[in-house]
């Protein structure tokens, strides 16, 4: 659309772009509204800057109106269809189970609205694929919650990597163990993050991937993976232990081990140099620290409240121009590959399939 004008002698024509070019307040809308958008990220919305929570939906009207009241949302919808179709609504943050993000990813594309979805990405590297192709032949943008790559403390590695505070990086090994929780003994209602049709594995599809993506973050993709899982306590039909080695195509190289079913606690990532190691963690939140044969240095370095928040503002970001989200589903679907590397034999001998 164009208005032409003319001032004595001087022909101007002023286009007048569609409205979304001028977008300056990205309007969002949640679909699954549940535990992961109390306090990590649903505020969040709210809380970045040039950007609004306008609209969420879960199937429970009780629960999704409860929800919209507290938080202020001014639109509930027990349909995911009526909030995609809602012309207030943006962009989509999908925080459903993995189960269902493929779906649902790809009702928002057929929308032609940019995909926001959780992480792990889906159950599977099949699933990630169709997501991407589909958000990649609707032409809208797809990123994904693995927003530790915006936050301060995960920065903070990446610079000393950067800075060669380490040197040359030989290998990094990676050590996660907890005990069970108590829903884990609850065999009439366990926790969906263990039942492998609707998380893709368990725990360690969960928790580990925020790792192993933290580490394609700081040295590309992985090459090769391979690793053993079992269930030694056989509390639920997921693994309870994951072992494994990989190899980065940056030719840095790395082992794992992962228990869900330990006495303690520990959570560790040491990416280890020539001239030293740099340790912290995945989870706990505990000080960074560098060691070197002749001194240590340590980072306390506190998440924010609404732990998403960096994250959700570098992605309102890029959609409105002015500057770039780290997460998107290229990087999401090569941690869902080094998943199915890992789990590829054990999904085997139980039979675990995706349709």
């Amino acid at each position: 659309m164009f208005i032409e004008i003319y001032l004595s002698n001087i022909y101007i024509v002023i286009f007048i772009l569609p409205e979304k070019l001028f977008m300056q307040t990205i309007r969002w809308g949640i679909i699954g509204c549940g535990d992961v958008t109390e306090v990590k990220s649903g505020p969040a919305f709210q809380q970045a800057k040039n950007s609004e929570l306008v609209a969420v939906m879960r199937r429970d009207r009780n629960k999704v109106i409860d929800y919209a009241q507290r938080h202020q949302v001014s639109h509930w919808y027990t349909n995911a269809q009526e909030l995609i179709d809602d012309t207030l609504v943006d962009a989509v943050y999908i925080a459903t189970p993995p189960e269902s993000h493929k779906g649902y990813a790809l009702q928002v594309a057929r929308a032609g609205k940019p995909v926001y979805v959780e992480k792990p990405m889906a159950r599977n590297h099949a699933e990630c694929l169709s997501m991407i192709n589909a958000c990649r032949e609707a032409s809208v943008p797809l990123f994904t919650a693995y927003y530790r790559r915006s936050l301060p403390r995960f920065l903070k590695v990446k610079s000393l990597l950067e800075e060669s505070a380490v040197g040359a990086v030989r290998f990094v090994r990676i050590e996660l163990y907890q005990p069970p929780f108590e829903l884990d003994y609850q065999k009439t209602c366990l926790p969906w993050r263990v039942i492998p049709d609707i998380a893709g594995g368990g725990y360690f599809v969960d928790l580990a991937s925020h790792t192993f993506d933290i580490l394609d973050f700081y040295f590309g993709p992985v090459a090769q993976a391979s690793g053993y899982a079992n269930n030694h306590a056989h509390l639920y039909p997921a693994e309870d232990i994951v072992s494994c080695a990989f190899r980065f195509e940056s030719g840095v190289l790395g082992s794992g081990i992962w228990c869900f079913t330990a006495a303690q606690k520990s959570d560790l990532i040491e990416i280890v140099g020539e001239k030293g190691k740099i340790v912290f963690s995945t989870f706990s939140g505990d000080p960074i620290r560098l060691i070197t044969p002749h001194h240590t240095e340590q980072w306390d370095i506190k998440n924010p409240k609404h732990i998403q928040l960096p994250h959700i503002q570098s992605i309102v970001n890029e959609l409105i121009g002015t500057g770039k989200c780290p997460s998107d589903g290229i990087s999401g679907a090569r941690t869902s590959w080094v998943m199915d590397q890992i789990l590829g034999e054990w999904r085997e001998q139980q039979k675990i399939r995706f349709s």
